[in-house]
């Protein structure tokens, strides 16, 4: 089955592709360009230059677009399209005939007698971002004329008119210099043969729909400081550089040339043979991004999530091991190793920089996983042994001895974690003082996470002439059997989400999977199996799984709606994709070679949903019910990371 991420005009007027479907072009630093196909923003986080200040942090929308306009032989084309209250104007998406979403997003415009392409491409390494025009078709010269429009804000903020902006820019040698605000880095925007037309002033209310729809503020004010013009001739080509650096002298063409070339290497090293898993080893590549000067880490989504603990162990061996990218999965491995504390991983790092937050109570354990999974695909055993054993051996301890939010090892052998107001497992939604999904006491998955680090760190002292590791092998059997005695519904034929005392939480949810998927299993083939028939039947959409079955009190099958009603969907029958790896990891185990033939069709199955919300990648999340419309952030790290790790460890790719 082709990708469809190549569409005509029939295929781009259908329905409301052109503002529905939202294109990414990262830089490897946090940044992004980013928009709809028609070129009308539809969230505040899109933008021409989304810039990390402080990768991956302190994002900036910087120029949130350039506007284009073609004059020729006495006729005007608009090419830009945004909203405004009631209208779209211009109105330049009428002029697509064609978008493609390789090697960069590309577009071929027709109007009147004039043919015009487009490309755009973000550049790994640095916050600058590439728009290549070529002139086709056309009678004679045609005028360019590119209207930049500055946001400068932070990337979650929106922008209004306000008198502290700088109305004054610098234009020599063909850069336009814009330094907007105090305190905020210049914008150089590179048009080789340009004239500058200095004219100042704001436009209002610019409308976000994707904002609306989601409750927030959606209405914007942004500011141009003038019109670059400049003069193409047919078959001319023309290199736009809009950069945090001005660096003269520097080839468009050949930066685009060699930022491709990086790509196709990536999927080269890759080693994927499908047409689905290379385009999946290109979006993983988007999540794969600097931490301060020498490190890396993952970014768990676009366009606004920054580094998790949880999702950066549960996305790395698919996005980085099974895509061959060790060095950046070491890298990774030890910066969370360096921000250990009291036997915690970091629940997330603040995009304004500060004191990482620790209200996770499974990330940790998560890198027991991740741990195993890089020992085994690289055989790095100084690197396990001299760093991240003596971090494992921490996090036993602290949880041995109890660490913050109650977070400890219960007499019975089980782990306790929660204390009120407080969201600590992976269903963590929480507005103001509500907690949608507590989940304080015993939570399966986090208790059939803890048997398989008990049993990863026996090996690994085994392994490494440590002592303990029998004892601790013999801990590890005796927490099965509890697990077993503790969670087991014999009634229902499942296992119990949260177990708190007399407090048995029989709720169907995709938690409970873990038992299955995880390295090491904890149910008999039968139990195992009747797990996985409920987990089929209730849970299973041909997008991932639900958080919770529809027949549950509570059941929500849609996510929209203010903050309040979407958090309170988040866990509550929203379908997630990530769900979808451990599910075939199960499916594989259990139903062998006719699983294995179900989970291949269920991978190919996703590759209609690239073409759809975010192009050439996974999204975050799907409503629960049919037709499972995309939601949440259009590209998330541990939907494409766990779909690459099954194609490499359960289905051979």
């Amino acid at each position: 089955m082709p990708l469809p991420l190549d569409f005509d005009a029939p295929a781009l007027h259908e329905g409301d592709r052109l503002h529905n479907a939202e294109w990414l072009e990262t830089n490897g630093l946090g940044g992004w360009a980013s928009s709809t196909i028609g070129g009308a923003h539809t969230r505040r986080y899109h933008g021409l230059l989304v810039a990390a200040l402080h990768p991956p942090g302190g994002r900036m929308v910087m120029l949130s677009k350039l506007e284009e306009t073609l004059l020729c032989e006495g006729a005007t084309y608009d090419l830009g399209c945004n909203q405004f209250p009631g209208t779209y104007a211009p109105c330049g998406q009428q002029y697509i005939e064609q978008f493609s979403l390789h090697p960069f997003p590309t577009w071929s415009y027709r109007a009147g007698k004039l043919a015009l392409t487009k490309q755009i491409g973000a550049l790994h390494g640095e916050n600058t971002t590439v728009v290549y025009y070529r002139l086709a078709e056309a009678p004679g010269p045609v005028e360019l004329l590119l209207r930049p429009f500055a946001a400068v804000r932070d990337f979650h903020a929106l922008q209004h008119a306000n008198e502290n902006v700088h109305r004054e820019a610098r234009f020599a040698d063909g850069v336009l210099t814009i330094q907007a605000y105090d305190n905020t880095p210049p914008i150089y925007i590179s048009v080789p043969g340009a004239k500058f037309d200095y004219a100042p002033y704001w436009y209002y209310h610019f409308q976000y729909r994707e904002e609306q729809a989601r409750g927030l503020d959606f209405e914007e004010d942004l500011f141009t400081h003038g019109v670059l013009r400049v003069t193409l001739q047919p078959g001319q080509t023309l290199g736009v550089i809009v950069s945090l650096d001005n660096t003269p002298g520097r080839d468009p063409a050949a930066l685009l040339a060699n930022e491709a070339a990086r790509r196709d290497e990536v999927v080269k090293t890759a080693g994927f043979k499908g047409e689905l898993e290379q385009q999946l080893v290109r979006a993983a590549d988007q999540f794969i991004v600097r931490r301060g000067d020498h490190g890396h880490t993952i970014i768990a989504g676009y366009h606004w999530f920054g580094d998790w603990g949880r999702d950066t162990m549960i996305a790395l061996p698919g996005l980085c091991l099974a895509t061959k990218r060790f060095a950046e999965a070491k890298e990774i491995l030890r910066a969370f190793a360096d921000v250990e504390s009291e036997g915690m991983l970091p629940n997330n790092f603040p995009d304004e920089g500060g004191a990482p937050a620790y209200n996770s109570a499974d990330a940790a354990l998560w890198f027991f996983i991740a741990t195993q999974a890089y020992l085994k695909a690289t055989g790095d055993d100084a690197f396990v042994r001299d760093e991240l054993l003596p971090v494992l051996e921490d996090i036993l301890a602290w949880h041995d001895r109890g660490t913050r939010y109650h977070i400890h090892c219960d007499d019975d052998g089980l782990l306790f974690a929660g204390e009120p107001g407080v969201q600590l497992t992976w269903m963590d939604a929480k507005v103001g003082d509500w907690v949608v999904t507590p989940r304080i006491g015993k939570p399966v998955e986090l208790n059939a996470l803890w048997y398989n680090a008990l049993v990863i760190l026996a090996e690994l002292r085994a392994k490494f002439g440590r002592p303990g590791d029998e004892d601790l092998a013999a801990r590890a059997l005796a927490v099965k059997d509890r697990f077993v005695e503790t969670f087991w519904n014999g009634k229902l034929g499942y296992l119990f989400d949260v177990v708190n005392g007399n407090d048995r939480d029989p709720s169907l949810r995709p938690n409970q999977l873990f038992a299955l998927s995880l390295p090491h299993e904890l149910l008999s083939q039968s139990q195992a199996l009747s797990v996985f028939k409920s987990i089929e039947q209730k849970l299973l959409t041909p997008v991932g799984l639900r958080s919770l079955a529809p027949n549950m009190p509570g059941y929500r099958p849609h996510y929209e709606g203010g903050v309040h009603a979407r958090d309170g969907a988040y866990h509550q029958g929203t379908v997630w994709g990530w769900l979808l790896g451990p599910y075939i990891t199960a499916l594989v185990r259990l139903r062998g070679p006719a699983g294995t033939t179900r989970a291949r069709a269920l991978v190919q199955n996703l590759s209609a949903k690239l073409g759809q919300n975010g192009l050439g990648t996974l999204s975050e999340i799907y409503d629960g019910d049919s037709p499972f419309t995309p939601r949440g952030c259009i590209a998330q790290a541990w939907s494409v990371g766990e779909i690459l790790r099954v194609c490499r460890e359960d289905l051979g790719e």
